[in-house]
């Protein structure tokens, strides 16, 4: 394994002890192949920081810890890359611990290595548990600064909460249906303001991730008043994930014919709709959130009516001012503000998105 970083830089890095860098570095017996890896990741992540070790200011590691589906999980170590230059006077150093599914304990496990490895803030984005409460008081006990990023953990004990305004979204996301749904040529219903049957469909990953946990409140309160003739059938569970997502879908069919709209709050939206197709359903709407890759894809073929859309890079940068301001190396004053919700359809994806993305 090819480097030109000191052990020590490199066990700084992974967050593993220098002996086990030697043996890793010297492929000597007995490493396992996630150990591998995280030596790997730290010397690539060292070799992406690099131009940043030229700047002066005070360097700060920070431990980024995401339960997310990988292509969100990707979306959000690109976002805080891209943010990286500009963190002035600070050089932030990440380590990421991002995995598609984590146990409580698992979460918990990892808060409690890095307070005892020493941080100078963590990003977290897990689900609310007790246990995870618990474990950021202990990061809080040893002056670590946690900031919970895109889902929040009310009234726990952390510095700040970065990114959009869950709540708000889902009441756009409702305003959008209602409108898609009330115009006559809202395909596959003509029947006018009000006059629209069958269910909208509704999916979180899991209710313990607050942020779509507000989506939902803020949807279903909405929804209640623009059209409180439709039901909400909520298929939620998947994680987000594929295959879960459309094993749970697939076991509610019964309820779902004439469906009118979807709103997906938590991803999965190819699965959805493949299994929805396997049905012979295709629904009028269909919101979902995030311009991943796979969504991207999914407005330019025309299978998404709108994505509800938040600048990652904003709210990576926030999450970052929070840490710095903690660490009185910027005042609260200039702490970027949180992102705002864009309503991006086919007609206006964002010409420098549409060139990252498949089409098939």
């Amino acid at each position: 394994m090819t480097h030109r970083f000191p052990i020590k830089e490199i066990a700084r890095q992974s967050g593993l002890s220098t002996a086990t860098i030697d043996r890793v570095l010297n492929n000597r017996p007995n490493v396992s192949a996630q150990t591998q890896r995280r030596v790997s990741d730290a010397i690539d992540e060292l070799t992406t920081q690099e131009s940043q070790l030229a700047a002066r200011g005070r360097r700060l590691f920070i431990d980024v810890v995401v339960e997310a589906p990988t292509r969100f999980s990707r979306e959000i170590r690109n976002a805080l890359e891209a943010e990286l230059p500009s963190l002035h006077p600070a050089i932030i150093r990440p380590r990421y611990m991002m995995q598609e599914r984590m146990r409580t304990g698992d979460i918990v496990a990892i808060l409690d290595r890095i307070g005892k490895r020493g941080s100078q803030g963590v990003l977290l984005k897990a689900r609310d548990q007790p246990d995870i409460r618990a474990a950021m008081a202990e990061l809080g006990g040893r002056n670590i600064p946690v900031v919970t990023i895109f889902t929040d953990i009310p009234d726990a004990p952390h510095v700040a909460y970065a990114g959009a305004n869950n709540r708000a979204a889902g009441e756009t996301a409702a305003y959008l249906i209602h409108h898609f749904l009330s115009s006559p040529t809202s395909s596959g219903s003509s029947l006018g303001p009000g006059g629209e049957t069958g269910p909208v469909l509704i999916t979180m990953s899991d209710a313990h991730f607050r942020g779509e946990e507000s989506r939902k409140a803020g949807f279903a309160e909405a929804m209640a008043q623009l059209a409180p003739h439709l039901p909400i059938l909520d298929a939620s569970g998947g994680a987000g994930l594929d295959g879960d997502t459309a094993r749970r879908l697939e076991s509610m069919m019964d309820d779902c014919r004439n469906i009118q709209a979807v709103y997906s709050m938590g991803g999965g939206n190819r699965a959805i709709l493949q299994t929805l197709a396997d049905h012979d359903l295709t629904p009028s709407v269909y919101i979902a959130h995030d311009l991943d890759l796979e969504n991207i894809a999914l407005l330019q073929q025309g299978r998404l009516s709108a994505v509800l859309h938040h600048d990652l890079r904003q709210d990576m940068r926030t999450a970052c001012h929070h840490v710095m301001a903690w660490h009185r190396l910027l005042p609260e004053t200039a702490i970027a503000p949180p992102s705002d919700i864009h309503i991006i359809t086919p007609a206006n994806i964002p010409a420098f998105i549409t060139k990252q993305a498949p089409i098939g």
